[in-house]
């Protein structure tokens, strides 16, 4: 069986500004029918706590439709933020895209 995958490409700061609209990226591809979903933060430069906040809840939203959530490519900034907050024990974070892949094979 094949995993649909949805991958999510934020750019910039993903702060206040931009929750809302990766809210509304979150709940299109679970109405599309997805099961597996990527954020790749390569081109995200900041984040501060309401993008975490945003990643928080698209975790739990995620995790109840049954829908696996990854994310990669995380610089030094988000990585401390995610240790700082031990949210690092929550999400299953990949070192990039290459990784991902290898994840996806192994779970079909």
């Amino acid at each position: 069986m094949n995993s649909v995958v949805q991958i999510i490409e934020p750019k910039g700061i993903l702060d206040g500004t931009k929750t809302t609209d990766f809210q509304h990226q979150i709940e299109q591809s679970i109405e599309s029918g997805v099961d597996t979903i990527l954020v790749d933060f390569q081109d995200v430069t900041f984040m501060d706590s309401s993008g975490l906040g945003a990643l928080v809840k698209a975790l739990k939203t995620l995790d109840a439709a049954n829908v696996r959530f990854y994310l990669c490519s995380l610089n030094e900034q988000i990585k401390m933020l995610f240790e700082l907050t031990s949210m690092d024990n929550y999400f299953v974070i990949l070192a990039n895209r290459e990784e991902f892949t290898q994840q996806l094979r192994e779970k079909s």
